[in-house]
Formats: structure tokens, sequence, C-alpha cells
């Protein structure tokens, strides 16, 4: 990956037909090509998933049910809104504006009205009762849910489109929530601690980027509480007797991690009360939850060192995010040699079983890859996430479905994190199936191709710097369910846009370019283009 100014592009673009693509396409441009068929065909499963899951949807409220066996009946928030309905969102925000503007809102105007239940808190809802599953309210459950539907669900939503009505309904959830607790104490489950561990996690993620957004206080004093009930003696994770690393657990490692970037930016001071803990509890994970690959088990007695679940984690990568930031902050070079060795390993991981070989597991063994290869460049783990989403894809059955639970959508999640990176953030509008698109970065240049079985005219849309104009962070730190960025334009910088339509030469801003710009394509053509850096 490649970060440096860019201040002038030029595009030089060539047109061949589709017979004679091979012969006339230089490699970087069969790169960017074969890129361009990868991510069509994962762009292509996101529709026929999304399209599969609303042939299920409720017929009365549209709303999409749990799984589609034992739980049709009921829409709940920490898997239905959390996992599957978002990932719906973003498919159509990306590939079909009208279903997004249209469909994919009412789903959220629905949502809201029928399941708030604390405030704007939601709780567990039945299509047959037309009302709550329960009469009663389980305050532990709903508290679970809306950090489940904040954090694994809007937050993502927010980090890719913005100022959105699913920011507004993320923004409204997380004050209510902040009504009702602001540290989590009292949560179990059949896994002791980790659901404890889980929702303050989310939270840390949640408020830490929510600061940043928003610059209000408040979350950032919520997040030091948290932190402070963390980073004692009596409350570290590795000074307890069953840490989970693997999801449902891990979160709070993540959390932590990024509550310390933020208030290495915010509060010196706070950051050296948590420094030494922090490290304490970072360090000994290292030494007692990993095997000799790197890759982390899924529970550990850190106490002891004892390997209670030997399985590896397939959130390996949402543990590591956490390590490599810390890096970013101190320079801290043994957290970046963590990130080396389960890097330099992965290939020993081709086929294997994550979760027993669900589809949820290899979608987040491969987000654990895309989101590190994204800050540490390496081509073997580029080959090992390639093969990797054939195999995930394979998963996905001839209907669209791919397992029929509230997982599908973290296979949607990956796919397009996925196609983003074989696309280098670039998107067209109007997408259609029979336009592919892609590119590849080769010392310093973009190699970008575009092809149509039919004519097509619409606009090329450049990715930003979405950490600073959306977040308004000041580092982009690896962190959970991210969409990284590839290549960027940015604000304040001029572009020229040469070749386009014949051999004129324009001038654009970045917000040109991020709006798009126009381009029309015969029936079989190949457009290519190359990006150089002034």
């Amino acid at each position: 990956m490649w970060r440096f100014p860019i201040y002038l592009i030029f595009l030089f673009s060539v047109s061949v037909t589709s017979c004679d693509q091979d012969t006339k396409l230089s490699p970087e441009f069969r790169e960017a090509l074969k890129n361009g068929n990868l991510a069509n065909e994962g762009y292509i499963r996101c529709i026929s998933y999304r399209d599969a899951w609303l042939k299920h949807a409720d017929t009365k409220t549209r709303l999409i049910p749990r799984n589609l066996s034992s739980s049709k009946d009921i829409w709940n928030a920490q898997d239905a809104a959390a996992d599957n309905y978002p990932f719906m969102v973003l498919t159509s925000a990306i590939l079909d504006e009208e279903m997004y503007h249209g469909l994919m809102l009412d789903m959220l105007k629905t949502e809201k009205n029928l399941t708030s239940r604390v405030g704007t808190l939601p709780d567990t809802w039945s299509f047959s009762k037309n009302d709550f599953l329960i009469d009663s309210i389980n305050m532990d459950q709903v508290i679970f849910g809306t950090s489940e539907y904040i954090k694994d669900g809007l937050l993502p939503l927010m980090e890719y489109l913005g100022n959105t009505q699913w920011n507004s309904r993320m923004l409204e959830m997380l004050d209510d929530l902040n009504k009702q607790v602001e540290v989590v104490t009292s949560i179990q489950g059949k896994y002791g601690r980790a659901p404890l561990d889980e929702v303050n996690g989310e939270l840390l993620q949640v408020l830490s980027r929510v600061y940043w957004l928003t610059g209000d206080k408040k979350y950032m004093d919520w997040a030091y509480k948290i932190g402070d009930f963390y980073l004692s003696e009596e409350n570290l994770p590795t000074n307890q007797e069953y840490l989970r690393l693997r999801d449902h657990g891990c979160e709070i490692i993540s959390g932590l991690c990024e509550l310390y970037v933020m208030t290495s930016f915010t509060d010196t001071v706070k950051m050296q009360d948590y420094k030494s803990p922090l490290y304490q509890m970072l360090d000994r994970i290292l030494d007692v939850g990993r095997n000799d690959k790197g890759m982390f088990y899924n529970a550990i007695n850190p106490v002891t060192g004892e390997i209670i679940e030997e399985q590896i984690a397939d959130t390996w990568g949402y543990t590591l995010n956490g390590y490599y930031s810390i890096y970013l902050i101190d320079g801290t070079m043994r957290y970046r040699k963590a990130v080396l060795k389960a890097l330099e390993n992965i290939h020993y991981y081709k086929n294997h079983p994550w979760e027993g070989e669900s589809a949820d597991g290899y979608a987040d063994a491969i987000e654990s890859a895309l989101n590190l290869y994204n800050r540490v460049t390496n081509d073997s783990v580029a080959d090992w996430i390639d093969s990797e989403m054939l195999v995930m894809w394979g998963k996905q059955q001839d209907s669209g479905i791919v397992e029929g639970w509230h997982g599908d959508g973290n296979f949607a999640r990956t796919t397009i994190m996925y196609c983003l990176w074989k696309t280098q953030g670039m998107k067209i509008q109007p997408w259609r199936e029979d336009v592919v698109f892609g590119a590849v970065n080769k010392d310093n240049r973009l190699y970008f191709v575009i092809k149509s079985e039919n004519d097509w005219s619409g606009k090329i849309q450049f990715d930003h710097q979405r950490h600073k104009s959306i977040l308004n962070m000041p580092l982009d730190y690896p962190r959970i369910n991210q969409f990284p960025e590839w290549y960027t334009v940015q604000e304040n910088k001029s572009y020229i846009l040469k070749g386009i339509n014949g051999n004129t030469s324009d001038k654009y801003s970045a917000e040109d370019l991020i709006s798009g710009i126009k381009i029309k394509i015969d029936k079989g053509e190949i457009h290519v283009f190359e990006l150089i850096i002034n």
C-alpha cells in the first residue's frame, strides 16, 4: 500500500475490444482486469444474498428474521439488526441507490417505530404476536442487544457512509443507553465473564470513535469510566481466570487499545495512567495466548497460562488491530512483530476449519487479514486472502442464501471489504452486473480498467480519507469492522484528469473526483487508465 501527497493525476485512456484484451493489455492492466472480475463476482454475490434474504422478510413489517429455521418468527437487535441487516444496507448503498434510499430506509424506520422499548433501545419482536416476544423487560438483554446493534452494525455504516439516518439511529440509542448504564458489571452467560467483556469492549470502541465524530466530551468521559474499571488490578482482563480471545470476548482488548489511542491525542496524563496496566495485559496475552505461528487461542486462563480452548480464533486480527494501534502510537516494536509473525504464517491456514468451517469464521479471518494487509503489505497474505475468499464464496447456495442465519451478513461485509480492495476504493454509478471495473497499484501508479458488455454511461467515483472526512480522526489506526482505505484523493488538492472521452485535459478538485467523473463506454469496449503522480 502507498501513502504520499497527490498533486496532479494524469489518466491515459485506451480502448480495446474484449476479444483483443489478452494481447493488447499490459501485465498491469491484465491484473487490474483480473481484480475487476473478482470484484464483480463479489458484488453480484452480495446482491444475490440481499435479495434472497428479502424473500424471507416478514410480509407485514418487512423486517428480516433472526434466522430461517428455529427463529424465523422473530427479529432481534443483537443478531438480525447487528449482523445481517446493516450489510444489506451497505450492499444497496454501493450497488443499488434506489433500494438504499427506499426499502432499506423504510426498514430502519419500521424497526425504530416497532422495536424501541426502553426509550429508543430495541427489544426482540415477534412477527406472529405483532408485539414484543417477552412481556416483561429484561434490561440485560436490552443492553446487550443495543450494544451489538450499535457496534457490529451501525458503527461500520457510519464509518463508510457518514452522516445518514442510520447514524442518527446509532447516536440516539447510544445516548439512551447511557441513561441505563455506564460500566456494565452484571451481564453473565455461558462463557462466564465474556459477555461482560464483550459489551464493555464494544462500548469502548463505539465511544472512542463517536468522540472523534462529534467532539463531545461526554463520550470521552464515559469511555474513561470503563477504562478505569478494566485497567485496575482487580478487573484487568489478564488477572482473571478466563479470557476469551475470539469474538464475544476479544472486544475488550481492542476496545482498551482504542481508548489508549484516544488518550494519546487528548489527555496525556490519562494515557500514562493507562499505559502500564495496558502493556501488562498485552504482554501477558502474547506470552500465553498464542501458538507457535503467532495465532491466538480461542480462550485461555491468563493467570496460570492454561489453554482452555485450543482452537485458533478466527478473529485473530481483531486482537492484533489493537497491538498495531499501540505500535503506531508508541513505536512498540514487539507489538508490530506480533502482527508480522501472524501474517508471515497465515499461509499455514489455507482452508482452515474456522468455527467448524462456517462461512462466518472465514469472514472474520479474512477481515482480520485484509485490515492488517492494508497496513503491512505482504504478497503471501494477498494470495491467502484470494484463496480463502473463493472458499467462503463456495459456501453460498444457488438461492443466494449462505447458511440461513444472521452470520450471512458477515459474508457480505467481508466480501464488500474485499471488493473495495480489488477496486482500490473506487465505485461506479449506476452499478450493473455487466460492467466490470478493477484497479491495481504498481510502483506508485494506479492502473484502472473498466469494461461493459453493453453500452453504459455513468460516473467513476474515487474514495476519500474517510477517517478524516467522516470521523475527524487524527490517525487511521486499524479497528474492527472498518472498511480500509486504499487509494484516496485528498482534500484541498487539485487534479488533472486526462484521456477520458478523448484527449481533453481537465482540472478537478478532490470533491469533483469524490462525487464522480462522467464516462461513457460502448458495448464490448475496455477502457484503461493510468494514474501518474506529478
